[in-house]
């Protein structure tokens, strides 16, 4: 059970102003698809923080709460730079980290459960990993409801008729009831790029010139 509690302080950090710039939380939008396990760096880690939480919220009822904000500090980060790279930052000492992510709590507003969460990541030094237990706990939520999570890169936001399209291509490929999160990316130029667990989907022309440069070289 998650049991520290989080001191509310006002900071006017560069992560907390750009964060709550990116913050927007869209509604998940379903499709389906069959179970892949998503590997990455600290796993087994991300997904003890990310259990904790889990049953912490479902001791208290709140799981859809929770997971609402989960979504929107996901992708409040898959939004912003600046907060990035605060996280993945190890030089930054603890007190100092601490007190950032305070502030950026407070100021988007998130409730006890999720304040509390991140506090403890916080105070073990583990900002770094912060986007994989939030990834974690939307997995979790999705499993229970036999779902798995595609995430979906697009140079703009989708709007409905490009959400449809794509739920059409996805049930084409056999994926069903899948949970989408959405964030956008301008380096891409143009297409997607499609994540359902450790299958990659790159449509974008990013990822085609790349290809194409990778084959030049081959036969050169």
């Amino acid at each position: 059970m998650i049991c520290t509690d989080i001191t509310r302080r006002k900071e006017s950090d560069g992560p907390v102003l750009a964060a709550k710039a990116a913050f927007k939380v869209r509604r998940n939008t379903r499709v389906t698809v069959t179970q892949v396990p998503r590997m990455g760096p600290m796993e087994g880690v991300a997904q003890r923080y990310a259990r904790a939480l889990y049953d912490y919220a479902s001791e208290q009822g709140d799981i859809p709460s929770v997971l609402t904000q989960v979504q929107g500090l996901h992708e409040a980060i898959l939004q912003s730079h600046e907060l990035r790279t605060f996280l993945a930052d190890s030089r930054l000492d603890k007190q100092r980290s601490l007190k950032i992510i305070e502030a950026l709590m407070k100021q988007l507003g998130f409730g006890d459960s999720l304040r509390r969460l991140v506090g403890v990541v916080a105070r073990n030094h583990r900002l770094s990993i912060l986007p994989d237990i939030l990834y974690a706990f939307i997995q979790m939520d999705a499993q229970v409801r036999g779902e798995v999570v595609a995430e979906v890169c697009s140079v703009q936001p989708l709007n409905d008729a490009q959400r449809d399209q794509l739920k059409s291509r996805l049930a084409e490929a056999g994926y069903r009831h899948v949970s989408i999160t959405e964030r956008t990316d301008p380096s891409l130029i143009g297409g997607l790029v499609v994540r359902v667990g450790s299958v990659l989907f790159d449509t974008s022309i990013a990822g085609r010139l790349a290809r194409l440069e990778n084959a030049m070289k081959g036969a050169a």
